[in-house]
């Protein structure tokens, strides 16, 4: 599960996990281990754009992966929206190590910049290429529930 939720994506997880518009996607954004600030820098990052800004780099050997099979379940007996997709996998790795990877709402795939990009949740996976493939086993991508 996710280390943590982008503030800016708080209160909206459900409504962008939902895939609400017409081109829309989640897409998985792979980060360089050499450079990546702190969790406590990174969550007040608005978009993709803003996030890539600092010292924190994509590694783009790897290249963007769109989710597949993503589905928003409202869960009542658990009073938490459960937010799930297919496993996410990167063929034959190569390039630098990562640390962490990010799922971005994309609001249209077939436009746009990075600065469109809304970052909704960090995962800290630390792998090194090594020219296999690397799939990053998804059992719940995130569970949201309201505070109380």
């Amino acid at each position: 599960m996710a280390n943590f939720v982008f503030n800016t994506a708080l209160g909206r997880t459900g409504y962008l996990a939902g895939l609400p518009a017409a081109n829309d996607a989640l897409v998985a954004v792979p980060l360089a281990a050499a450079g990546l600030e702190a969790d406590s820098v990174l969550r007040d990052k608005d978009t993709l754009a803003d996030l890539l800004s600092g010292t924190t780099n994509e590694q783009t050997d790897l290249g963007r992966q769109t989710l597949t099979g993503v589905t928003a379940t409202v869960d009542d007996t658990n009073d938490r929206l459960a937010v799930d997709c297919a496993d996410i996998t990167w063929p034959d790795t190569t390039g630098a190590a990562i640390a962490a990877i990010v799922i971005c709402y994309d609001p249209d795939t077939t436009t746009g910049t990075d600065a469109d990009l809304i970052p909704l949740f960090k995962f800290d996976v630390p792998m090194t290429p090594d020219g296999t493939d690397f799939t990053a086993v998804v059992n719940d991508l995130v569970r949201v529930t309201s505070a109380t």
